[in-house]
């Protein structure tokens, strides 16, 4: 497992270091509300998009899936939780089976991310920026977050298995879950050490072990959500 390393002195930005781009600029036409595809600016899979009734602003809050998982599967880890609790979902779909960095490394789907990232906020009011996943996604969440924490405010890992941002900026808040008896992402190896590794570096963590495998019961959904907005 790669833990976190402390700031680089001197911090490359770009994609290829896991930096994003995107600022808040409401500049657009919101679509109404409720999930929509969400086309990839680059012509690939689309992802999903979930837009809560009201005004708002909204917590932003990017959901990434795990391993051969879809677009789908990330929007459904809140979904059932986004409207009475105003989260603007975006799930984006991976360019591969899995996320860049668990393959080779920082690349295109940082570079998606931003530009979905960057016309979301371009076009709702959007008051906190919230990384989530599961598995594989879980721990790109994590490095993502940790990367930009001076954009990203909180971070939600369900069943992380490491954190590797190459640099990282801010303090976001994290929330990691894991089951004790998960087979695919030992606890062991995973979470309880990184969770430890996480306070040591100054980020407030939030950590909830549950009996279970690899999964996210709807307790621990329920937990992070109301972490999140409390």
């Amino acid at each position: 497992m790669t833990e976190p390393a402390p700031p680089h002195r001197q911090p490359e930005q770009g994609h290829r270091h896991g930096r994003l781009s995107a600022g808040a600029t409401v500049v657009a036409q919101p679509a109404p509300p409720g999930t929509a595809p969400l086309a990839d600016p680059w012509g690939g899979r689309p992802g999903l998009r979930h837009v809560p009734p009201g005004d708002g602003p909204y917590r932003l809050v990017v959901l990434l899936h795990g391993a051969g998982g879809s677009a789908g599967q990330g929007l459904d880890l809140l979904l059932p939780l986004a409207d009475a609790h105003r989260l603007l979902l975006l799930a984006p779909q991976a360019t591969a089976s899995t996320w860049d960095l668990i393959a080779e490394g920082y690349g295109p789907d940082v570079a998606r991310i931003d530009a979905l990232l960057a016309e979301a906020l371009g076009t709702y009011p959007v008051d906190g920026v919230t990384f989530g996943g599961f598995s594989d996604g879980a721990s790109y969440a994590l490095s993502l977050g940790l990367t930009n924490g001076d954009l990203v405010d909180a971070v939600l890992a369900f069943s992380p298995g490491f954190a590797a941002p190459l640099v990282t900026h801010g303090r976001p808040r994290v929330f990691v879950s894991h089951g004790a008896d998960d087979r695919v992402l030992p606890v062991d190896v995973c979470s309880r050490r990184l969770v430890p590794r996480l306070h040591t570096l100054g980020y407030p963590v939030e950590y909830a072990e549950f009996t279970g495998g690899h999964e996210v019961p709807t307790e621990i959904r329920r937990r992070a959500v109301d972490w999140l907005v409390g």
